[in-house]
C-alpha cells in the first residue's frame, strides 16, 4: 500500500475542505442583521411557513432557516436582532395606488368622515376649510397656490351633497376645492369655477359631467370624471418643484408607516414623472416607486429611461393606465343595470357612463400592446370591464399571445361569467374589497342594493377560479392602511358590523399573500419581492403580532414596528 500517497490525498482532501469553508465565509460576509427570537412568517409557498431567523446582507436576504446556522453569518459588525415575540413578514407590495397624491391629501385639508376625519356633515367641511386657512400644516399649499383645498368628502357618510354655495361660505374671493374621497369627482366654490372659466356656456366634456343647478345651465359646483380631472391636472400644473417634491416625500413618509416597501403611482402625469424621476436622480426616494402613465395625456414619457423592469434608483416606469369609466360609490362608473338609486336629478334607468367610445378603447389597448407596454385598466362598473375585457381580447387576437400581465383595477362590480374571461385571457385582478368597510352600507342601501352588493371585489370568487390577485387601498381614495386592507379581505365588515358578502372572504395567509408575492407578481417582480427567501431583497415588516395567529376581529389593530427596504430602516414606531 502506498501511505505517502494516501497521505498526499488526506492532506489534499482537508486544504480543500477548509478551502471550501473559507469560500463560503467569503460569500456570507458581511452580514449586517440577523432577526429571530419571534415568528419569521416567509410568505414563500402555498402554505405558512414558519423560519427561525433570517440574515441580511446589503439590500438583500443571504439565509432563512434554523438560528444555530443564521448565527454562523455572523461578525463583529453584524447586528443581532432579537423580535422578543414580534413578527416579520415581507414588506407589503402597493398594488394600485398613487403615491404622488397621497403627498396632496398630505398637504390639504383632511375632508374624510370617520374613523379617518371629521367631516360628517356640510356644516363639519365648512369648519374644517375655514379652520385650514391658518393651519401651519396647510400654509405651504395655499400660500403656494392660492387655493383652499380639502380631500375626501364622502356623500356616502354626509347628511347632503356640498355644492358652490357652500364653499363660498368659507371664502367669496379664494378660489376653494374640495376633491371626493373616490378622487373621481370634486366641488369648487364660484371663484375657482370661474378661476377654471366653467360657467353656464361650458360644455359636458366627452366621458366627464359640469351638474348644473334645478331648471338652469348654471354650475352647482359639482364636477365629475374629466369634467372633474380636466380641472386637476390644471391645477397641479400650477404646483413649483418644492411643492412637488414635498409631496413626494410626504406620500413615502405614510406608506412607510403602514409596512409598504414597493410603492405604485398609478396614474403619473408628466409633472409626477418629472417629480418622480428628479427625485431618483438626487437619491430622495427611500421606497421602490413604481409608476403607471396616464396614457391619454402623458404617453409622452413611455420614451423614458425609466421605463424598465429594474428600478434606476429606486425608481421605475411599470406601464401605462387607462380609466374606462368612475366610481361606484359617486355613482359615475358604468353599470348593465342601473344603480339601485340614481343621483339626484337622474332617471331610474341610469347606469353611469363609459370614459371611451369602444373604438377607442380598442385602439388604446391594441397600441399598448404593439409597444409591449404593460397596461393597469381602471374599470369598476360591469359594463366598462365587459369593454376592457373585449378589448384585451381584440388586441390578443391582432397581436399574439405573451407574458404582459395586463391589469383589472378595481372590478368592483364584476361578475362571475367575467372573472371566468378573466382566466381565460390571463388577465391579473387587483381587487378592492376595502370597499366592504368604507362603503359596504352604501353600495347595499343606495349604489347597488341586495343581492349585487355582495359580490363586490369578489376574493373568493377569484381565488376558485384558479386566479392570483392582490388587493389595495387605492389612496388617496383612503389612508394607504394595510391592515384595513387585510381586515377587509379576511372579515368583510361593513362601517355597521354588517358582513357584506359572507362568502368571499378569505382566510388571512391567502390576504397576506394578496398584498406581498401575488403583487410582486402583478408587477414582474416576483424573483426578488414579495416572499422571505435567500437572494430576495430585504424588504420586511415587524409587525406587534402575527395575522395567522390572532383572532381575525383583531386584524384591524395590527400595528407596524419597523419597516425595511433593502436592508434600511424607513420606518421605526415611537
Amino acid at each position: 500500500m502506498n501511505y505517502q500517497l494516501l497521505f498526499a490525498i488526506s492532506i489534499a482532501l482537508v486544504f480543500s475542505t477548509l478551502s471550501n469553508v473559507q469560500a463560503e465565509q467569503s460569500r456570507r460576509l458581511p452580514a449586517d442583521a440577523i432577526f429571530f427570537g419571534g415568528d419569521i412568517l416567509t410568505v414563500d409557498g402555498e402554505h405558512p411557513e414558519y423560519v427561525e431567523a433570517l440574515v441580511v446582507s446589503g439590500e438583500d436576504i443571504s439565509f432563512v432557516g434554523e438560528k444555530e446556522a443564521a448565527l454562523s453569518y455572523a461578525n463583529k459588525t453584524t447586528e443581532l436582532i432579537d423580535l422578543n415575540g414580534q413578527t416579520l413578514i415581507p414588506g407589503f407590495v402597493d398594488p394600485h395606488s398613487h403615491v404622488y397624491g397621497v403627498g396632496l391629501q398630505a398637504m390639504v385639508a383632511n375632508m374624510l368622515p370617520p374613523p379617518d376625519g371629521q367631516a360628517k356633515t356640510v356644516d363639519d367641511i365648512v369648519r374644517l376649510l375655514s379652520e385650514a386657512q391658518t393651519d401651519a400644516r396647510y400654509e405651504a399649499f395655499i400660500d403656494s397656490t392660492g387655493i383652499i383645498m380639502g380631500f375626501g368628502y364622502d356623500d356616502a357618510e354626509l347628511d347632503r351633497y356640498p355644492l358652490a354655495t357652500d364653499l363660498d361660505r368659507v371664502s367669496t374671493d379664494k378660489p376653494v376645492i374640495i376633491i371626493h374621497t373616490s378622487g373621481h369627482l370634486s366641488v369648487a366654490n364660484t371663484a375657482a369655477l370661474s378661476m377654471f372659466g366653467i360657467d353656464a356656456n361650458s360644455k359636458d366634456p366627452q366621458g366627464g359631467v359640469i351638474r348644473r343647478k334645478p331648471g338652469s345651465m348654471e354650475p352647482d359646483g359639482v364636477l365629475e370624471e374629466n369634467a372633474h380631472f380636466s380641472v386637476l391636472f390644471s391645477l397641479m400644473s400650477r404646483f413649483d418643484e418644492q411643492l412637488q417634491d414635498y409631496m413626494l416625500k410626504a406620500g413615502q413618509q405614510l406608506y412607510a408607516k403602514y409596512g409598504y416597501t414597493t410603492v405604485q403611482e398609478g396614474r403619473a402625469s408628466e409633472q409626477a414623472y418629472e417629480t418622480m424621476s428628479r427625485a431618483s436622480t438626487r437619491g430622495e426616494l427611500v421606497l421602490d416607486v413604481v409608476a403607471y402613465v396616464d396614457m391619454v395625456s402623458s404617453s409622452a414619457t413611455m420614451t423614458s429611461p425609466f421605463l424598465s423592469r429594474n428600478y434606476n434608483n429606486r425608481f421605475r416606469i411599470g406601464g401605462v393606465k387607462l380609466n374606462f369609466d368612475g366610481s361606484p360609490q359617486g355613482k359615475t362608473a358604468w353599470l348593465t343595470e342601473p344603480y339601485f338609486k340614481p343621483p339626484s336629478g337622474q332617471p331610474e334607468t341610469y347606469s353611469g357612463y363609459p370614459t371611451f367610445t369602444d373604438e377607442q378603447a380598442h385602439l388604446y389597448m391594441e397600441t399598448a400592446f404593439e409597444n409591449d407596454w404593460q397596461v393597469l385598466t381602471h374599470a369598476n362598473g360591469d359594463a366598462a370591464i365587459d369593454q376592457f375585457i373585449d378589448a384585451v381580447a381584440a388586441a390578443i387576437e391582432k397581436h399574439g399571445e405573451a407574458d404582459r400581465r395586463t391589469v383589472l383595477i378595481h372590478g368592483q362590480t364584476i361578475r362571475q361569467d367575467q372573472i371566468d374571461r378573466l382566466r381565460d385571457l390571463d388577465i391579473f385582478p387587483s381587487l378592492y374589497p376595502m370597499h366592504t368597510f368604507y362603503w359596504g352600507d352604501w353600495h347595499a342601501e343606495s349604489v347597488l342594493g341586495l343581492p349585487r352588493a355582495d359580490f363586490i371585489s369578489p376574493t373568493q370568487a377569484a381565488l376558485k377560479a384558479g386566479l392570483m390577485f392582490s388587493t389595495h387601498h387605492d389612496a388617496p381614495v383612503a389612508l394607504p392602511s394595510s391592515f384595513r386592507v387585510l381586515d377587509a379581505t379576511v372579515n368583510r365588515t361593513t362601517r355597521s358590523n354588517k358582513v357584506l358578502g359572507k362568502d368571499q372572504r378569505v382566510d388571512p395567509y391567502t390576504a397576506l399573500r394578496a398584498m406581498t408575492a401575488w403583487p410582486a407578481h402583478q408587477h414582474f417582480e416576483e424573483g426578488r419581492k414579495g416572499s422571505l427567501s435567500a437572494g430576495k431583497q430585504a424588504d420586511l415588516v415587524i409587525l406587534t403580532a402575527t395575522p395567522l395567529k390572532i383572532p381575525r376581529k383583531d386584524l384591524i389593530n395590527l400595528a407596524v414596528v419597523k419597516t425595511i427596504s433593502r436592508g434600511e430602516t424607513v420606518y421605526q414606531r415611537e
